[in-house]
Order: C-alpha cells, then structure tokens, then sequence
C-alpha cells in the first residue's frame, strides 16, 4: 500500500513551515555515558526484589522533521537497563523492529545507533562499547525489518544502554509508547512536541498514576461539537516510576493487551485558515483502501492454475455446509503456510497456489477465491491474532490486524470464520487464536465494511466416563473414555498428531508415575463432524494403602489436576478463549471386605456473578461408589480487576477435587 504525498498534503507543507515545533529539548536524569556508582553497586530492585534485571530508565523524544517536501516523525529513544544476575544476561541481547517498506516506499529508518556495557571495575566504571560491526539488519518480510545485536563484556552487576533515532516517512504513523516491559521499569519517560494543526487521538492504557505529566487541557473538538477521545497536543509529558513486570501468566491472552502504554491514532489536520478530516476515521475507509489494494483487493480474482476441477466437484455438491467442508479441506490439505501472518500477498496468490506455499494472506485468499467461484457467500476479511493483540474498534487502522482469512454467511443465523493456515482448523470454529478479538469484513458490492466480534457463544464440552475396579492390594483397574468437541477436539488430536502417541499418553498421566495406560484408542480423529473419543485402559496404584485403608482420589483424567492460579495476585485479564463445560462421571467397585468410611460431601459452589460453577456428587450404591463432577465456566474473559474472586474459587475447587474416598477393612 503506498502512501504518495498528495498535492493536499504539499500545500499543508507551507502552513508547517510556519507553525510546526521542529525539536525537542532532550532531557534525561542521566546522559548517556554518566552511569553512578550507586547504580552499578544496586543488588537488586527496589520494588520487586526477585527480578532479574531491571530497567533504570527510558526516554522518548518525539517530534516532527519540516522539510518543503516532507514531513517526518522522529523519536530518540535512550534506554538504560541494569543487570543482577547470570538468569537476567538475556535482556542484553537488543531486536529494534521497524517498517522498513511499506509497498515499494521507504517508511522508516533507524540511525545514530549508540550501545555500551558498563562494569565496575575496582570502584570504578569500566565502559565497553559495541563494536558496530556486530550490528546485524535482518529482513523480516518485503514491508518488516529488525536490527539486532548483542551487547559486549555483559556480567551480573552490570549495566547497559543504548540509544537510537527513528525516523518515519509519514506523519500518519506516530508509534505506539509502552511503559511496561517483561522487567520491572524504574523510571519511563515520554516527551512529545506536536504541531498544533495535527489531531492525534491519544488512547491510553496506564493503570497508575503518572508522576510526571505536563498534559495541558485540550478544548478542540473535530468539527462536531465532539469532545469523545483525549488528543495529544502541543508539548506533553508522561512519566511512570516504579513499574512492575508484565510476565507471562495463566490464560493471559497477549503482551498487547495488557501492557501499560499510550498509542496514538491521527484523526486530522486542521491547515491555517481551514480544517480537513484525513485520517482514517472510519472502518469504511479501512475496507475500502483494503479492497483497492493490489495486494490484498486485487488479488480477490485472479485465476489458479487447475481451478475448474476443484470448482467443478464442490458445485456437484448440493449440500452448502458440505461444499464449504469440502473446499476448505481441498486449500488446507494442499497449502503449506510458511509461518507469515499478514492481511497482504507477499508474491501473489497464483504463485502461492503454484508452489504450494504462501503466507496467511494469500492461502486465505485462495480459498476466499475458491469459495466464491463456487457460489458460497463468502467475503474477505482481516483479523489480528491473540499474539498481536485485540482489536479496538475506536482505533480505525489497518495496523491492527496481521491476518486474512475468510468471512462466510450461510444464513442469518449462522456465519463461519475459515483459516486454513492451521491443519487441524475446522471449517465451523473460529480459529482458537482469533477468538475474542474483532475482524473486519469487506462486501465491496454493496459497500459494507462491518466489524464483526469473534466470539464463541456455546461452551465446549468435555465429558470422562470411568468404570473401575478397587482391589484389596490397593489398585485401581478399569476404563475410561474422554469425549471431546470443538476446540478440546482440535487441541486433542494436534497434540496426538505432532507429538505422537508415547508424549500423548504421557501427557494424560500428569506426571502421576502411579498410573498406568496400557491401551489407548482414538475414534472419529479424521472425522471432523463427530466428537473425538478416547478409550482408555488404565491401572493405578493408590498411594498411601496399608491394607486396613484404601484412599481414592476419583478425580481422575479431569481438566485441573493443578491450580493455573496459584498467584495471589494478577496483572493481566483472564482469556480462557471460550466458555468450557467439564463433567467427570465414575464408577468405583467396592472391594469384598471393604467399607466406606469417608466420602467427600455433595457441594454445589457458584461464584456471585454466576460466571463460574463447581458442583460435586458423590453417593454408594450397589456395592459401588457413584461420583460425578461438573465444572462451567459461563464467560471466556475474566477483568484482573476481579481476580481475588477467581483466585478464592479455583483455591476451594481444586481442594475439593483432591479429597479422597476412604475405604477400610471390615
């Protein structure tokens, strides 16, 4: 997609020259090179004693470069990290990424790179600067690139810095700021000086109070009489002090989501004299530059080599959902996905087709061209992964999706998310990796461009069913069969077909070197209409058995045989992808000259909102114990702000889930 510079855009130029800030005072706690003592003695964080290493400080510098043809963005960026110990080492390897070519234009650049390490030596600092032969640039598709490098003579105690300047060739592309990183923060600080003619809408994503912040009062409004969203304005300054790490947790969805951090959209130019709406301000706009892209739009149409075959049986095919299956097997069975997500074609989607391999957009739009020529009502439409981050619906770029993929209407009731990227995706499931986020479909026919929520609104079911013998030595033998649909069955067979049957069964243990699985069975596994059931046949030992007393734990083959949260404490949102229902059904033979002498209580637990629900059963019967557990999770995302509740209720449910019968002799 290039970006040309427009005679609107020319003529803006003038009215730059004459009210555009061209710099920026550069201001730090500490020059570059001007290390203390004190730092280089620290032993560990101040506010989070157990890190590894710590960020001392970041600093942006943000403003615009006038020249009579363009108009730049540039940032400095200076960045001092101190090290601890040999497990925080890995933070000195440094990745800068950047938008080197946006379509054939050059967009951004990195220069003025500066890297040191920093030692105390004998009381003293000892600097070793980076040999800038070891700066290595990588390409990492036609529009990304990264530069990476490695710095020098790093040991615990030390401390590193760099610093940098990015420029980029448009003024529409103001960078994303994060206050928080996988270490904790000291001190982040972000300077912007901003023309006053631009409106940029500031969404910010900070959970604590700033301790600097020079934010004046902004009274503009776009024309509408509209004050909705905060803009940046002239000179502004934020800072954080103190922050905590953001690490990687239980059913956390992506870094992006929760991150502390302030990302800008440009909605206007207000020119002197005058005021023009050119930003993209509208998912309307969006679809529609994307539908007259080359590299996405263009390629909708264009004809694959050996088509008519494929085209020719689906439209034998009456049954709609059965042509849908059947094209969406024939792409993802044939396609390779080289790992690349994009919304766009890197070679274009005939050569993809012809070799068999392409990244996600021209897989999906070979399919979505499929689709269409055998008159399924499908649309194109673009999505962001749960690694890249969810969609905000208030920020109209097309920067926030990295994914095409395939939008199909069957009826008014039902619509199907197809990516054929994943070769154990099924044709009507939202791919697990999109769920919860938002895509973006474009009917360039009748001029829609609907943003649409990817949700899954059915819970998925997973149902055990045991039968099984206690015996007097203190065993446990019998069967079990797990029925899985949905995305459990996905799951399920991936990990049977990548990691084979030995890792598979070892994996269903958990780790319990008591149990035993000596026969496993997978039916319905290439049916993908049907549940996927495994028969298992199992022997256990039942740990802690004298001979006067037998102890059971029926929880056997359920979905939490530990906590996911453990952690009194929780610094991102709870994404379990979908709403879950578990049910564990089993049946005990009581040995001969064997009573029960402890069974755990029937229970029924819900937690206040009802979005979570545990409920146990247990009864003797017939010379057999009956247990039956249930589990619901009525909700896919839970807020970190109500964690405690979520943290109480899985602390009381996996308790429950360990109590054991008790048998003893009689």
């Amino acid at each position: 997609m290039t970006r040309p510079i427009t005679t609107f855009a020319m003529l803006l130029l003038i009215a730059f020259q004459t009210n555009a800030q061209t710099s920026a005072t550069s201001q730090t706690t500490q020059p570059y090179g001007a290390v203390s003592v004190e730092d280089l003695e620290m032993k560990q964080c101040d506010f989070q004693k157990d890190a590894n290493a710590e960020v001392l400080f970041k600093k942006g510098d943000l403003y615009f470069d006038i020249s009579p043809r363009t108009v730049s963005i540039i940032e400095e960026v200076h960045k001092r990290i101190k090290i601890f110990n040999d497990n925080g080492k890995n933070t000195a390897d440094i990745t800068i990424p950047y938008l080197a070519f946006f379509g054939n234009e050059s967009l951004e650049y990195i220069t003025g790179l500066q890297a040191e390490t920093i030692n105390l030596v004998d009381g003293k600092p000892q600097i070793t600067k980076l040999d800038k032969k070891l700066i290595y640039t990588k390409r990492i598709d036609k529009d990304r690139s990264e530069i990476t490098f490695t710095m020098p003579d790093v040991r615990p105690g030390c401390i590193i810095e760099y610093k940098y300047k990015w420029t980029a060739n448009d003024f529409r592309d103001f960078p994303d700021w994060y206050f928080q990183e996988k270490i904790p923060v000291r001190y982040n600080e972000l300077n912007t000086a901003v023309p006053d003619i631009f409106y940029y809408r500031a969404m910010s994503h900070v959970d604590q109070a700033y301790v600097k912040d020079t934010r004046s009062q902004d009274g503009r409004s776009l024309g509408d009489g509209q004050d909705s969203y905060p803009y940046i304005v002239a000179n502004e300054g934020r800072a954080l002090a103190n922050v905590h790490s953001l690490p990687e947790e239980p059913y956390m969805s992506s870094f992006h989501d929760n991150v502390q951090a302030i990302r800008f959209q440009l909605i206007s130019i207000r020119p002197i004299g005058g005021f023009s709406q050119t930003g993209v301000d509208s998912w309307a706009k969006v679809g529609g530059e994307l539908i007259d892209e080359d590299d996405f739009g263009g390629q909708l149409k264009k004809k694959l080599s050996g088509e008519e075959v494929i085209i020719a049986k689906a439209n034998a095919i009456k049954n709609e959902d059965e042509k849908i299956a059947y094209i969406f097997n024939e792409v993802k069975n044939a396609m390779k996905w080289d790992g690349e997500d994009d919304w766009e074609v890197y070679d274009g989607t005939p050569h993809a087709w012809d070799t068999k391999t392409g990244n996600s957009a021209e897989v999906n739009l070979i399919l979505y061209h499929l689709l269409k020529q055998s008159g399924v009502d499908a649309y194109p439409m673009v999505v962001s992964t749960r690694e890249h981050g969810k969609v905000d619906p208030f920020y109209t770029s097309v920067t926030q999706f990295n994914r095409a993929v395939v939008y199909v209407q069957v009826d008014t009731a039902k619509t199907y998310v197809l990516d054929a990227t994943g070769k154990y995706n099924l044709y009507n499931e939202i791919p697990d990796e999109l769920l919860n986020s938002t895509g973006l479909y474009i009917d360039k026919q009748k001029k829609i461009y609907d943003i649409v929520k990817l949700k899954k609104e059915i819970p998925v079911r997973e149902t055990v069913l045991i039968n099984a013998e206690i015996q007097a030595s203190g065993k446990l033998a019998g069967t079990a069969q797990i029925s899985n649909t949905s995305y459990n069955r996905i799951s399920a067979v991936s990990e049977y077909k990548t990691d084979g049957e030995k890792k598979y069964i070892d994996n269903l243990r958990g780790d319990d070197n008591g149990l035993k699985i000596n026969s496993l069975k997978m039916d319905n596994m290439e049916s993908d209409t049907l549940p996927l059931v495994q028969n298992i046949d199992f022997n256990l030992d039942l740990a802690g058995s004298d001979g006067t007393y037998i102890y059971l734990s029926p929880n056997l083959f359920a979905p939490f045989k530990t906590n996911p949260f453990l952690s009194e404490e929780r610094l991102s949102d709870v994404d379990f992808g979908y709403p879950r229902t578990y049910s564990i059904n089993g049946v005990y033979k009581i040995p001969a000259g064997y009573k029960t002498d402890a069974l755990p209580k029937n229970v029924n637990m819900v937690m206040p909102d009802k979005s979570f629900a545990f409920k146990r059963m247990v009864m003797e019967q017939e010379g057999s114990i009956i247990v039956r557990y249930v589990i619901n999770f009525s909700v896919a995302e839970y807020s970190k702000d109500y964690y405690p509740n979520l943290h109480e209720f899985f602390k009381k449910m996996n308790e429950m889930l360990a109590e054991q019968i008790v048998l003893k002799k009689s």
